[in-house]
C-alpha cells in the first residue's frame, strides 16, 4: 500500500462518519464499477461533490481528484491534499503537469476523477463540456465511468448518486480533431444528465 493511499484511507475513514450523519447516500450502480484505472466523470454543482462521488465508490477505490490551483494555495488544505494524490490543475493554461500525473496515475492502475464541465454548474443551464476527460482517457486506453450526483444535497437527505456502464473510446481510423473531442465530450455529459432519470 503506497503513502497517498494510506493516507487516503485514513481521511476517508476520518470523514466517512461525518458525511453519512450529514449526507447519507443512495447509490446506484457500484457493481459495475471496474477494477483497475479509469476516468470517472461526474457533473458539478457543490464543493461536496469529490468527497460525495469518493464516498459512493468506498474506500477500496482510490479516487485521484483533479482540483483547481486555487485549493492548493491554502495552507493547511494544500499538505492535506497533497498527501490523498489529488492533482492539481491551473485551469487558466494548459497545464502539462496534470496531464502528465493524471496518465501517470491511469497508466499505474488508478482512477482518476474529473468533472468535464470544469466548473460548478448550478443549475440547468448546459454549458460546453471541456475535452480533457475524453482526451486523457483515449489516451491511456481507460475507460470513461459516468456518474450522476444530485444538484440538490439537503442535510440529513439522502443524496442519490448514479454509477453508469463504463465504456471506452474507440480508437479512431483517422486523427480526431477538435470538432471531434467537443463532440465526444457532449455525449459524455449528455450520458452523465442522463443517468439522472433512472
Amino acid at each position: 500500500m503506497n503513502t497517498e493511499y494510506k493516507a487516503y484511507r485514513f481521511y476517508f475513514a476520518l470523514s466517512r462518519a461525518f458525511l453519512r450523519i450529514l449526507y447519507p447516500l443512495r447509490v446506484f450502480g457500484k457493481e459495475r464499477i471496474p477494477e483497475g484505472s479509469a476516468m470517472v466523470c461526474s457533473n458539478h454543482s457543490s464543493n461536496l461533490d469529490p468527497f460525495l462521488i469518493a464516498y459512493a465508490f468506498g474506500i477500496e477505490h482510490h479516487l485521484h481528484i483533479i482540483a483547481k490551483i486555487e485549493l492548493f494555495r491554502i495552507p493547511l488544505i494544500s499538505g492535506i491534499l497533497k498527501k490523498i494524490g489529488m492533482i492539481c490543475v491551473d485551469r487558466d493554461i494548459s497545464d502539462a503537469s496534470s496531464v502528465k500525473s493524471t496518465l501517470t496515475y491511469l497508466k499505474d492502475g488508478e482512477k482518476v476523477l474529473i468533472f468535464p464541465e470544469g466548473t460548478r454548474v448550478s443549475s440547468d443551464d448546459a454549458i460546453a463540456a471541456k475535452a480533457g476527460a475524453v482526451r486523457l482517457a483515449e489516451r491511456a486506453g481507460v475507460p470513461l465511468i459516468p456518474v450522476f450526483i444530485a444538484r440538490r444535497k439537503p442535510l440529513f437527505r439522502r443524496v442519490p448518486i448514479v454509477i453508469g456502464e463504463p465504456f471506452l473510446i474507440e480508437k479512431p481510423e483517422k486523427k480526431r480533431d477538435a470538432d471531434d473531442y467537443d463532440q465526444l465530450s457532449n455525449s459524455l455529459m449528455e450520458s452523465i444528465k442522463n443517468l439522472g432519470s433512472v
